[in-house]
């Protein structure tokens, strides 16, 4: 789950993520939200095309949908990077929390 800079970011994601650190977490590379405003934003007013294959929010346990355009699935994920709960489907105007959480990973849901 560390931050690392040497994996670009597909060109067709969005600007703003492109130029965040890159990490593999449960066998996905995607970019982590490294920055205040990062972690405001995460994927809100992205379309699902520029959204890449995610987002890692690091230090959180709880995230808001406000401003997404499609919808998240969320992995609740431990102090060493277990799986601790997976929320699927989320459509936006909502909170999901997990307490236990030490990061969560926001990845645009391909549906059921």
């Amino acid at each position: 789950m560390s931050p690392r800079r040497d994996t670009p970011a597909p060109l067709a994601c969005a600007r703003r993520l492109r130029r965040l650190p890159r990490a593999e977490v449960l066998g996905v590379t995607v970019a982590v939200a490294s920055d205040p405003l990062a972690r405001l934003l995460g994927l809100a007013w992205l379309s699902r095309e520029r959204a890449g294959e995610g987002l890692l929010l690091p230090r959180c346990r709880s995230i808001h949908t406000a401003g997404m355009r499609f919808e998240l699935d969320l992995h609740f994920l431990g102090e060493e990077g277990e799986l601790l709960r997976v929320e699927r489907e989320i459509g936006p105007m909502r909170i999901v929390s997990e307490r236990r959480a030490r990061a969560v990973l926001e990845i645009p849901s391909r549906g059921a």
